[in-house]
């Protein structure tokens, strides 16, 4: 008799953004939503504590640095602040220390862009995160896509263009990396109160990078962290974009609107990943964006969904939509098709809007009036909506065709949708075994041991606090008992390695 297959557990990722509606601009008018609190204190911490009583491996806060100014631009910012499409916006890392505070397991993936800061502050910044969420934390690695953004941090110069963004991202890694790693020892603070000596000179080093954007002699300021290295997280489906998450990347958020679709995206960056940097299968955990919408029955979650719809801001949907490809949809009809004019902002969200992917009907007419109306509620991805079952079976149907690791679940309305996927759906999901009962029971549990587990294969890296042996920041790791001259030895046979690697 053939034995049932296995399901394969997926990770749940909560996804907001500190504004008001993130993926459903104008739904901040509907009565039960509270996303304009989120300038408050109350609002994380309770979400937190929500999300971590639904068992929510993560909650990943999105970001943007400037304003959706590019629709009837330039520089226009008029249909994004009438809306309120991600705009305002506030930091996202302020709130994580809150949310760890109230929390024991949940963890938290922080957007911080390449281009907004110098790496030796940034590294010192999400070192930090990691020591007080207790090895919590990740960093979900952007390069920024809005020119609005580069005139304010670039000393009012133009965004680079969309390869020398990822250039540029490329090296700010690989300093952070070094910084966090390569400059103290493991066991560099020795906390001795009869020598009198907290940290150990011999055992902290420059690391002294020079290239092409960045020169930055270290060490760093901050003493290693639980993780040593916060869980790298990227986005990111252009050809640049997946060799980047191919090479560095633990968890890649993907947003299309077909499992199909999805599964090639994934198997593209799998491919990568193995055939140039060996990374075995199972290293990169991949996951995709949903909207859902939970009724008792089918019919109620369908009037709900029509009924969020109708307080959708079409000006708003225009106003992201014309920020995240970089062309200004205003300048079509409402009945023309789109078409790819080439873009200096998200190259795959361009494809996403312009072409016809793979499980789509192939009669889909994407117009402005139907790219405007379908990203009012959902934004970016799909909305899945029925009862709890009906929803968990489409779970699962973008599981089996697509093999994707789990989801980054949106709202329409905060806190409700979340509050309607603890309640209803994440119990249907257990019940399926689809997501873990509860946490593993270690007590401090880091981020990367919940997303890759507790132990490790006997030829992988031990730690399984750190990242996999594979991983192209592995062997940059300065760990207990080396000296300072072995260390820098075993350092330059692996970047040249490395840069054998990348020639």
């Amino acid at each position: 008799m053939t034995q049932p297959k296995e399901k394969k557990r997926i990770i749940l990722n909560a996804f907001d953004m500190a504004c008001s509606g993130l993926q459903a601009p104008g739904l901040w008018k509907h009565p039960d939503d509270k996303s304009r609190n989120y300038n408050t204190i109350e609002y994380w911490t309770y979400l937190a504590q929500l999300l971590e009583k639904g068992k929510f491996n993560a909650i990943f806060i999105a970001d943007v640095l400037g304003g959706y100014d590019v629709y009837n631009g330039p520089r226009n910012l008029d249909a994004a602040a009438r809306s309120g499409a991600q705009w305002p916006v506030n930091e996202p890392s302020a709130v994580v220390s809150a949310m760890a505070a109230v929390t024991k397991k949940l963890a938290f993936g922080v957007t911080f862009s390449t281009i907004s800061e110098a790496p030796y502050h940034f590294a010192r910044r999400i070192a930090t995160l990691d020591h007080l969420t207790k090895g919590r934390i990740g960093w979900n690695v952007v390069n920024s896509y809005l020119d609005s953004a580069a005139r304010n941090l670039l000393n009012g110069g133009p965004l680079p263009n969309h390869d020398e963004r990822y250039g540029r991202a490329e090296e700010f890694v690989q300093v952070v990396y070094r910084l966090l790693l390569s400059s103290w020892a493991d066991d560099a603070v020795e906390l001795n109160k009869k020598t009198g000596v907290f940290t150990n000179p011999d055992k902290i080093r420059e690391i002294n990078y020079e290239g092409k954007y960045y020169n930055v002699p270290g060490p760093s300021i901050t003493e290693p962290s639980p993780q040593r290295l916060p869980v790298i997280l990227q986005a990111g489906t252009s050809k640049q974009g997946k060799e980047f998450a191919a090479k560095n990347a633990e968890v890649v958020f993907i947003t299309t609107f077909s499992p199909e679709s999805l599964a090639i995206q994934i198997n593209d960056v799998k491919k990568i990943a193995k055939e140039k940097y060996g990374r075995e299968d199972g290293s990169i955990k991949f996951l995709q964006l949903i909207t859902t919408v939970i009724g008792q029955t089918h019919e109620e979650a369908e009037a709900k969904y029509k009924e969020y719809k109708s307080y959708g801001d079409l000006e708003g949907a225009q106003a992201l939509f014309s920020g995240w490809t970089g062309f200004d949809i205003g300048e079509y009809g409402y009945d023309d098709l789109l078409k790819d004019v080439g873009s200096n902002a998200v190259k795959g969200f361009v494809d996403l809007w312009t072409k016809v992917s793979p499980g789509e009907p192939q009669d889909v007419r994407k117009t402005r009036e139907y790219v405007a109306r379908q990203i009012t509620v959902g934004g970016l991805g799909p909305v899945l909506y029925g009862t709890a079952s009906e929803v968990a079976d489409e779970i699962e149907r973008w599981v089996d065709v697509s093999g994707v690791d789990g989801f980054n679940i949106t709202y329409a309305v905060n806190p409700q949708s979340f509050e309607d996927v603890v309640e209803f759906l994440v119990p249907e999901l257990q019940e399926r075994g689809l997501v873990w009962n509860d946490y593993p029971e270690k007590k401090d549990l880091t981020f990367r041991e919940q997303l890759f587990g507790e132990e490790r294969d006997e030829d992988d890296e031990p730690d399984a606090r750190f990242v996999k042996k594979s991983h192209i920041a592995n062997g940059l790791r300065w760990k207990s008992g080396v000296s300072k001259e072995q260390f820098e030895k075993d350092l330059a046979v692996e970047e040249a390695h490395q840069k054998e690697i990348d020639n």
